[in-house]
């Protein structure tokens, strides 16, 4: 979890001064349980799709694009992206993760050579046993392999 930002605007909230300091972090949705605090009317609970968001409250919409902003600029730098994935993945579940968090398509042939090019990923003798189509190869992120290279992402998502 890393500090966002610090939202003061005089006119955010009627009626009053509120300050938010939002927070974001990102954890893969099949480790949370989606779960009312006791006590609260709340109705229901669910995931919304980041880019069809219902109306939300005040400038609470600004704050999730400024955190959308925030990560797609971390993807260009930091391997952020593998923390949305299993521990053992494709190359497709890997690149659709970029994609989604990018909102654009990325050259499949491209990524595949680039990603596989930087040196950060373990292939490992498995394959996907779900699918009716051909298994595809699963991999691994290796963290030591990113050390003090900077910038090492950018060249794997250029776009279509």
């Amino acid at each position: 979890m890393e500090q966002l930002y610090t939202f003061g605007d005089p006119n955010r909230y009627p009626g009053s001064r509120v300050i938010t300091v939002s927070y974001f972090a990102l954890i893969r949705s099949e480790d949370l349980i989606l779960q009312a605090e006791e006590g609260l009317n709340i109705q229901r609970i669910e995931w919304q799709p980041v880019y069809n968001l219902p109306e939300m409250a005040f400038d609470h919409h600004d704050i999730l694009t400024y955190a959308l902003k925030r990560l797609r600029a971390r993807l260009e730098y930091t391997p952020v992206a593998f923390q949305l994935l299993p521990v053992k993945f494709t190359l497709t579940e890997l690149q659709r993760s970029y994609e989604l968090v990018l909102n654009t398509g990325i050259d499949k042939r491209n990524f595949r050579k680039k990603i596989l090019s930087l040196g950060i990923l373990e292939e490992y003798d498995e394959y996907t046993k779900d699918s009716s189509k051909r298994p595809a190869r699963l991999y691994g992120f290796n963290p030591n392999s990113i050390e003090g290279r900077r910038g090492l992402m950018s060249s794997a998502i250029s776009k279509r």
